[in-house]
């Protein structure tokens, strides 16, 4: 990952975005992640966007990441926390209200040092599964 400083702020490059942004806390957690799960878990960057734009309600909001399948069909939701931001029932509830309007099976909450996976109503805090095991699991 490239980090730079600009007028006096940090900056990191994000690939998914193809430009420099801010190198907040959670904007940190979410590119260690999703370099992860490229490098060592086999999701294709290609199919995954950050900062995806939904609407809810009259409110515009942003996910922090969605993974999408082979087809474009919204896989996974992801929501990013700074490290000093406990994973609470307030996060999964964020993460919920967007899943209303993406209907993904999969929800994935971080906070860099805590992760916890939402399989339909399984909650699993142990890890990130493989790119191909969720496909295996969605074809199922």
């Amino acid at each position: 990952m490239r980090t730079r400083i600009q007028n006096g702020k940090e900056q990191i490059f994000c690939d998914w975005r193809h430009r420099w942004v801010r190198l907040t806390p959670e904007e940190w957690v979410r590119q260690q992640l999703l370099h992860r799960m490229v490098e060592q878990l086999g999701y294709p960057a290609s199919l995954i966007a950050v900062e995806q734009a939904i609407t809810v309600g009259d409110a515009r909001k942003r996910c922090d990441a969605v993974v999408y399948n082979t087809l474009m069909q919204p896989l996974m939701l992801i929501e990013c926390k700074a490290e000093t931001v406990p994973l609470t029932q307030k996060t999964l509830d964020q993460a919920v209200t967007y899943n209303r309007k993406l209907h993904v099976p999969y929800i994935l909450l971080t906070n860099g040092e805590h992760l916890i996976f939402v399989n339909g109503n399984n909650i699993n805090p142990s890890g990130i599964p493989r790119y191909t095991d969720l496909l295996r699991c969605e074809q199922q």
